[in-house]
């Protein structure tokens, strides 16, 4: 008699969790927003700024969404009305670690914000992004996702550095 052999079947990933951001999050959302190198050390400190804000007071103008994956930040969203507008809202970082890229966490935080401000009366979304080659990955999720470009302001945030509007309807 020969022995049975039993494959283990693997293990499937823990499901990705869409939560508000807790303190301990921080660490984890420096880290995720510096891992590229795409961003500025203003711009790193700039994001952080946001998500303080938002732990300081939730439902205040700065609001995040975690994807969490068993306690591991997989990625973000940042977004907050737009001031004197009425049901405009700015999307301000998106930001997924890499290892998750591909797998539709920016797509899940996306529309989970968009569900989120409609729901409440949001009607547009607004999106400023520079055209460097750096962020083409991000132009192309934007457009995908519905964001077409709306303006292109050159030289906005340098010479060579236009900034494009990307907006989507609600």
């Amino acid at each position: 008699m020969h022995p049975v052999v039993l494959a283990e079947a693997p293990l499937s990933p823990p499901p990705t969790l869409l939560r508000r951001p807790r303190p301990s999050d921080v660490a984890q959302i420096r880290e995720l927003v510096s891992l590229d190198g795409l961003f500025t050390a203003a711009d790193v400190a700039v994001a952080l700024e946001l998500v303080d804000a938002a732990l300081a007071n939730p439902g205040g103008d700065y609001r995040v969404l975690i994807a969490d994956r068993a306690g591991a930040v997989l990625g973000y969203v940042c977004y907050g009305p737009t001031p004197m507008t009425d049901g405009t809202w700015d999307l301000y970082w998106v930001v997924t670690h890499p290892s998750a890229r591909g797998g539709g966490v920016a797509r899940r935080l996306v529309s989970a914000m968009e569900a989120e401000l409609r729901l409440g009366g949001g009607r547009l979304v607004r999106v400023e992004t520079s055209v460097l080659d750096g962020y083409g990955a991000a132009h192309r999720f934007y457009e995908r996702l519905g964001y077409p470009i709306a303006a292109r302001l050159p030289d906005f945030y340098k010479p060579g550095d236009d900034l494009l509007i990307m907006m989507k309807p609600l």
